[in-house]
């Protein structure tokens, strides 16, 4: 291997008994386009148990693949000095504290400024991955914890560990409406039919499973924990909107205000000022992909949800439900 390359190694599983070769690499080599896989191949950059093997060839299960990473295939984009917030990191992979209004990859409407570009600039290496070792994604305007690859056999375990739903991400919310109790929101999504940008609640959509448990229970609304078991686009928001409490602030998926009868003066003030989806990724939880260690981070809540949930809090007299870290005591979903 040269000092301009990177290599990897990737086990077929048995799942794939019968695959053409081509067929599996597209599935996994996620994020590697199929024209970059049929260029390696024909390069001999990808090998089955050490033999160079034509893309049609069917696979039988258990063959080791070797793929080697040109550094030309480097992420297009621009490294660009930004503020990040990193909580771990180590040879294989980090984690970073998002803020509300950080974007996490360029796209239609958000060119650069991204995490992404923050990445590039702040480990240059990022660049031989796709989407510079980005696996998942929180939404602009949700805080907190998301974990990034530094290396493609990083990638290909946390991909997996997704996949599998090993990956442990308890978020924390606040919710319109009074909830009776949590439960568990097993509903499709896909892209909504008369909006192209939203996401909805469909039959032709995608399977979608997200636990929701009530922590309080306010006036007009309700604080909950919410973790993924899947992982789809505004997943969270989508069910919550669906089951008639969609998040507190949360213009697109129809989180107007709403205020309870004679609200604290510090209430009013802060559910007006309120103007993205109160959600903040709180634990996330995972394997090492290198020493199977289990790791899990706890990320205390944004000012402003901090002061959004005080004063829902105060105006109902119920007990504050955080704890002086501005953390949820987050237990098992209902």
């Amino acid at each position: 291997m040269s000092d301009s390359e990177s290599e990897f190694f990737i086990p077929v599983p048995q799942s794939m008994s019968g695959y053409r070769l081509d067929k599996s690499l597209s599935e996994l080599l996620s994020g590697y386009s199929r024209s970059t896989i049929q260029h390696w191949l024909k390069d001999g950059l990808i090998l089955v148990d050490n033999q160079v093997c034509k893309q049609k060839q069917r696979l039988g299960g258990g063959e080791m693949l070797h793929i080697r990473v040109p550094e030309s295939e480097s992420v297009d984009f621009v490294a660009q000095n930004m503020s990040l917030d990193v909580i771990y990191q180590d040879d294989e992979i980090l984690v970073i504290n998002k803020p509300a209004g950080m974007v996490v990859h360029p796209g239609a409407g958000n060119p650069d400024r991204t995490l992404l570009n923050g990445l590039l600039y702040l480990e240059p290496e990022l660049g031989i991955l796709p989407r510079a070792g980005i696996v998942h994604r929180i939404d602009k305007d949700t805080t907190g914890l998301l974990v990034v690859a530094k290396t493609e056999r990083a990638r290909q375990s946390l991909i997996a560990q997704l996949q599998n739903h090993s990956m442990s991400r308890k978020y924390v919310a606040v919710a319109n409406g009074v909830m009776v109790s949590g439960e568990t929101i097993n509903e499709p999504i896909g892209r909504h039919r008369h909006d192209r940008i939203k996401m909805a609640v469909t039959h032709n959509g995608k399977p979608a499973i997200t636990h929701v448990r009530v922590v309080e229970k306010f006036r007009c609304h309700s604080l909950i924990q919410a973790q993924l078991e899947t992982g789809r686009t505004h997943q969270i928001r989508v069910h919550m909107s669906w089951r008639g409490h969609p998040l507190t602030g949360d213009s697109t998926y129809g989180g107007r205000i709403r205020l309870p009868t004679n609200p604290t003066s510090e209430l009013m003030e802060n559910l007006r000022a309120f103007n993205r989806q109160a959600l903040h990724a709180q634990q996330l939880s995972l394997a090492h992909p290198m020493s199977n260690e289990w790791l899990e981070w706890t990320q205390p809540l944004p000012k402003d949800m901090l002061d959004l949930i005080r004063s829902l809090s105060d105006d109902a007299g119920t007990s504050y439900p955080l704890n002086d870290e501005g953390v949820l005591d987050i237990g098992h979903p209902e």
